[in-house]
């Protein structure tokens, strides 16, 4: 089972909300969809889901397009959360996966497990106004996942909460990952989708500016990083050709250079002043090509 996004594009009125987007997530991956607010990714989201339909193009999973009659198959955690405030988290996720099709005998123990598994078992009779943003978030995330899903798209699934829930949250979803789920979810946290996706694509404007795998671009991406730890003040790096930008910090400086080239001449500089503890090329991070590509700050 494969989704696949064909040549998608979708207009409201004179704005082209998404351009010509095209993207295959095959079974059991997990897929990162990154870009800054009014990208696109929510737009593509609810295409993929049944709840817009594209303007031109096609979006199909398993060779066929989703819509309410196929809602068992796929999960969904919004960017903007939807629980009912007034509902215990028992009487919330028995309502969300009836319309599922699951059978209430079989919905809370699945429930008392997954409140377990996040630590807040207490949970199963507290009204949802009385959580916290984090502990709403995962009562969000188990309405998403508790039927389990053959398709689980996640919207920003991590916005809001902290390391701990974080932590705990990215487990859950790759412990789901390796049950077989697809997964398919955005996020402005640039270490989350390193960590987590080996495929992406990113998005500015409603077209995709990078897509691949994220190995290969980051090898194939020109811009390096040059890490030097040394006692003395190293802006006379920038008067070297082809350093791009340097980051002074406590312990030396960040180099930005043009290609792993620049590494030589760099280091005769410095070698010239003294001692050098630390010297190292490295690949450039996702944070910087989503800065260079989308031409934007994000969130950390």
């Amino acid at each position: 089972m494969t989704l696949v996004i064909d040549n998608v594009t979708k207009r409201f009125g004179s704005h082209q909300a998404v351009d010509g987007v095209s993207l295959t997530v095959e079974k059991g991956s997990m897929f990162g969809m990154l870009g800054a607010n009014g990208a696109g990714k929510t737009t593509t989201f609810r295409m993929i889901l049944g709840l817009l339909d594209p303007t031109s193009g096609s979006v199909t999973w398993d060779g066929r397009p989703l819509s309410y009659k196929r809602t068992s198959l796929i999960g969904y955690l919004p960017e903007e959360r939807g629980l009912y405030p007034k509902l215990t988290v028992k009487e919330q996720i028995i309502y969300l996966m009836r319309l599922k099709g699951m059978k209430k005998t079989s919905i809370v123990p699945a429930l008392q497990e997954w409140l377990e598994t996040f630590q807040v078992p207490e949970y199963e009779n507290k009204k949802i106004e009385e959580l916290s943003k984090g502990n709403q978030q995962k009562i969000q995330f188990i309405a998403a996942v508790l039927h389990k899903p053959e398709l689980l798209i996640l919207d920003e699934p991590f916005s809001g909460l902290d390391p701990v829930n974080t932590d705990m949250l990215k487990q859950a979803v790759e412990h789901i990952q390796k049950q077989g789920t697809t997964i398919v979810f955005s996020s402005h946290q640039m270490k989350n989708v390193e960590e987590m996706c080996e495929d992406l694509i990113m998005l500015k404007r409603g077209s995709a500016v990078l897509q691949g795998n994220l190995r290969d671009i980051k090898r194939s991406y020109g811009v390096k990083n040059i890490t030097v730890q040394a006692d003395y003040n190293l802006n006379f790096l920038q008067e070297v050709s082809g350093v791009l930008d340097l980051q002074q910090n406590k312990d030396g400086a960040v180099l930005r250079v043009k290609d792993e080239t620049i590494a030589e001449p760099v280091f005769q500089r410095i070698a010239e002043k003294g001692f050098v503890r630390k010297f190292e090329v490295e690949q450039p991070s996702l944070h910087d090509i989503f800065i260079d590509k989308a031409g934007v700050e994000h969130d950390e």
